[in-house]
C-alpha cells in the first residue's frame, strides 16, 4: 500500500512538474509588445488602450502601455522607447509627438531588431512597417466641409492647432486650409499652435478671438484643444455667432454639442487604432508581416446636433475605455 501511495505521489509530482514546465513554455512563447502613446490622460488615449488590451488578450501577448504626461514631451517618449527595448519588447506600437525628433529613437529600436508599428501620428523613419490611423489630411478637409455646409455666407476662420511638430495636426490643418481656399468664400483669419492641454487652449483661444473679433468659425484639431476652444466660446458668450468644429469626443465636448458651444465633431476611431496596432505587431512577430498594408485608414465621421442620437454616432462618441492601473 505504501509503495502504491509513493508511486501515486510520484505520478502527481511528475504531472505538477510537467504542468509547471508547460506553463513556463507558454509564458516564454508570449511575444512582448510596448505601446508608447502621446499621453495617458485623455479619453482618446484611454480608448486606444482599450483596443490594444483587447488585441493583446486575443493574441496572448505581454503588453506594456506608457506615455508622457504632456503631448509635447518627445524626449520622454524617446526614453520610453529605449527602456521598452531594454526591457525586452520585440515590437513597439508608437504615436509620435514630434515627426522628426522621435525618429532617432525609433531607428535605434529597429536596429536592435524591434518591429515598429505607427498609430495616430507617424514618425520620420523608414523602420515603420505600417501606419494605422486617420487620414489626417482628409479629416482636416472634413472639418472645414462641416463648417462650409452649415454656415451661410463668408467664413472668417480661426484655427486652434497643437504642437507644430506633430504630423497629424499639421496634416489636418493643411487639409482644412486647402479646402477653405478652394471654397472661394472662406478666409483663414488666424492660426495658433497651443499646448495640447485644455486650459492652455482655452486661454490662447480667448486671446485669438479678442484679437480677431470677426472670426465666426473655429476649427480645433484634437481633444484638448477642442475642450479649450469650447470653454473659450462659452467664456466670451459667443456660442450663437461662432461655429466650432472640434476633434474627438469626451463628456465636455458632447455636452457642448447639446448646449451650443460646439457645433460639430470629427470623431475618429481610437479603439480600432489600438486594436489594429497591437494586432499588426503580433503579425510582424509571428511571420505574417507580408500581409500588412503600409497604411490602414481607420474610420472617421462627423457628429452634429442633428445626428447626435443615432446609433452610429453614439457608438463613435462613447467608445470603450480602459484606465491604466
Amino acid at each position: 500500500m505504501k509503495g502504491s501511495k509513493r508511486a501515486a505521489l510520484g505520478v502527481v509530482l511528475a504531472l505538477c512538474c510537467l504542468c509547471a514546465c508547460s506553463s513556463k513554455g507558454i509564458s516564454a512563447s508570449r511575444h512582448s509588445v510596448a505601446l508608447v502613446a502621446k499621453s495617458t490622460q485623455t479619453e482618446f488615449w484611454l480608448s486606444v488602450f482599450a483596443g490594444a488590451e483587447a488585441a493583446a488578450t486575443e493574441y496572448n501577448l505581454d503588453l506594456s502601455i506608457m506615455g508622457p504626461e504632456t503631448e509635447e514631451d518627445f524626449e520622454t517618449q524617446n526614453r520610453m522607447v529605449a527602456q521598452a527595448v531594454e526591457d525586452g519588447a520585440e515590437a513597439v506600437v508608437f504615436s509620435a509627438i514630434d515627426f522628426e525628433n522621435n525618429a532617432s529613437a525609433i531607428d535605434e529600436a529597429s536596429q536592435k531588431g524591434v518591429s515598429i508599428v505607427a498609430i495616430d501620428s507617424s514618425v520620420d523613419s523608414q523602420a515603420v512597417s505600417t501606419y494605422i490611423g486617420t487620414d489626417n489630411y482628409a479629416a482636416g478637409r472634413m472639418a472645414a466641409q462641416a463648417a462650409l455646409d452649415r454656415v451661410d455666407g463668408d467664413l472668417e476662420v480661426g484655427i486652434v492647432n497643437y504642437d507644430i511638430s506633430s504630423a497629424n495636426g499639421q496634416e489636418r490643418e493643411r487639409g482644412a486650409v486647402d479646402l477653405l481656399k478652394e471654397s472661394g468664400r472662406a478666409n483663414v483669419a488666424a492660426v495658433i499652435n497651443t499646448l495640447a492641454q485644455a486650459e492652455s487652449a482655452r486661454e490662447d483661444t480667448i486671446a485669438l478671438l479678442e484679437e480677431n473679433p470677426q472670426i465666426n468659425v473655429l476649427l480645433a484639431f484634437n481633444e484638448p484643444t477642442s475642450v479649450g476652444a469650447a470653454w473659450a466660446v462659452e467664456d466670451l458668450d459667443r456660442s450663437e455667432d461662432i461655429f466650432l468644429v472640434g476633434f474627438d469626443s469626451n463628456v465636455i465636448t458632447v455636452d457642448g454639442l447639446q448646449e451650443g458651444s460646439v457645433d460639430a465633431l470629427v470623431v475618429q476611431n481610437p479603439y480600432a487604432m489600438g486594436y489594429l496596432g497591437v494586432e499588426s505587431a503580433y503579425k510582424l512577430l509571428s511571420g505574417q508581416g507580408g500581409s500588412l498594408e503600409s497604411t490602414v485608414d481607420t474610420s472617421t465621421q462627423i457628429v452634429d446636433r442633428e445626428n447626435l442620437f443615432t446609433m452610429d454616432s453614439q457608438k463613435a462618441l462613447f467608445a470603450f475605455e480602459q484606465h491604466l492601473n
